[in-house]
């Protein structure tokens, strides 16, 4: 019989949070003697699309292309986000499976959408709507007639398309695929310790109580594969992305750059054109430039980034050139800069609204506790895995995020 492999990856887990899973009931029966990388250094920036696509191809965004959960767009209420597989320029997982001859299936793990080599998929596609509306969504990011009676039958769990609701209907989900069609390897990606670090802060009673969700869910997903007889059989991955870091403001850069000439809204505050842009990844930023040819423009941008630094009161504590985020950190893109934060600062992407903003719940850059920073900062991701194919009781102090694939 082949084994089979079942990655979680829970959100924002970190490794502060082992010390409560593994008291957990779940983690303790089916986790115990699970091996582990205890701290992970995540890829820059530290968002979760560009770090998803990385664990599924294991290599960073200057090679993938995906350098933000946004496309780079103006002027668009809600933001779209980087939904759609035909974005990422390098071979993943599940590719690799289907030369291989394996089955594969996903449930909401990011930049997915309308992927042709998943054969079982529920794909991210977080888009505000009615939940009466799952099925002719979901229809048309690449969901089949099976798994859209899957959706149909687990919306009952949506009171609203949102956290935590919608982390109860991804792992209902993963759970009936495991019963209907029992994939060699099922990928699943669960937002609510994310969401609740983002609502609350890095360390908080509600990010602990979504931690207990987290342990419920690998019972839940381990239950079915023991109604099966195939528990012994599985290897059970659980794995994170980034950790966060508690924010004191958000400032909005693109009001600066408004305010020196490097945007222009119409009455109603809309861009009509621009020379610089701000594009948010929250704790870093990336700059755009209309022209990056032009070399009278991004010195100006260039002097004007570095003197917010200097100044000490933008929330910037490094601007970083291309050259220099592809040599240090594999990130490059069609951007001209990137900005870091002091680390208690994010990013906006506000043109219009106070260059300092309050907090807000719709978006994750404007949380109480956010991430995008450099990997090397604040509480870092974990992996843990147990299973046939994995020795017992390993522990690695540090590994790499692009080495999990």
């Amino acid at each position: 019989m082949k084994n089979k492999l079942i990655i979680l990856s829970a959100d924002a887990l970190v490794t502060e949070d082992l010390d409560l899973l593994s008291t957990l009931p779940g983690y303790n029966k089916y986790m115990n003697n699970a091996s582990m990388v205890r701290n992970v250094r995540s890829i820059y920036p530290t968002v979760t699309f560009p770090c998803h696509v990385t664990m599924m191809t294991g290599t960073y965004p200057n090679k993938h292309g995906v350098t933000s959960n946004f496309p780079f767009v103006m002027n668009e209420s809600p933001m779209p986000w980087n939904w759609y597989a035909d974005i990422v320029k390098s071979k993943d997982i599940f590719t690799a499976c289907k030369e291989k001859g394996l089955s594969t299936a996903t449930v909401f793990w990011p930049v997915t959408c309308n992927h042709k080599d998943i054969d079982y998929m529920i794909p991210e596609f977080n888009k505000p709507m009615p939940v009466e509306m799952l099925e002719e969504a979901f229809a048309k990011v690449g969901c089949d007639e099976e798994m859209l009676a899957i959706i149909k039958k687990n919306s009952v769990f949506l009171e609203e398309f949102r956290h935590p609701y919608t982390d109860e209907f991804i792992i209902h989900c993963a759970c009936d695929i495991l019963r209907q069609k029992q994939p060699d390897v099922l990928l699943i990606h669960p937002g609510n310790i994310d969401a609740a670090r983002h609502a609350h802060g890095a360390f908080h009673e509600n990010v602990n109580q979504e931690i207990r969700s987290t342990d419920r869910f690998i019972q839940m997903l381990m239950d079915v594969q023991e109604e099966l007889g195939l528990a012994e059989n599985t290897n059970f991955v659980l794995t994170s992305d980034h950790g966060q870091m508690d924010i004191q403001r958000i400032i909005n850069l693109n009001v600066l750059l408004k305010e020196y000439g490097f945007i222009d809204v119409d009455s109603k505050g809309m861009i009509t054109d621009w020379r610089a842009y701000c594009h948010s990844n929250g704790l870093s930023a990336l700059i755009y430039l209309k022209n990056p040819d032009d070399e009278t423009i991004k010195n100006r941008v260039f002097q004007l980034l570095r003197w917010m630094k200097k100044e000490g009161v933008y929330g910037i504590s490094e601007v970083f050139t291309t050259d220099e985020t592809n040599e240090k950190y594999a990130l490059d893109g069609d951007f001209s800069f990137v900005v870091e934060s002091d680390g208690y600062t994010s990013f906006g992407a506000g043109v219009n609204v106070p260059l300092v903003q309050t907090f807000g719940d719709m978006d994750y850059r404007y949380g109480r506790a956010s991430h995008g920073y450099l990997p090397e900062k604040g509480p870092q991701p974990v992996l843990v895995v147990k299973g046939p194919d994995f020795a017992e009781n390993v522990v690695i102090e540090q590994a790499e995020l692009v080495d999990e694939a």
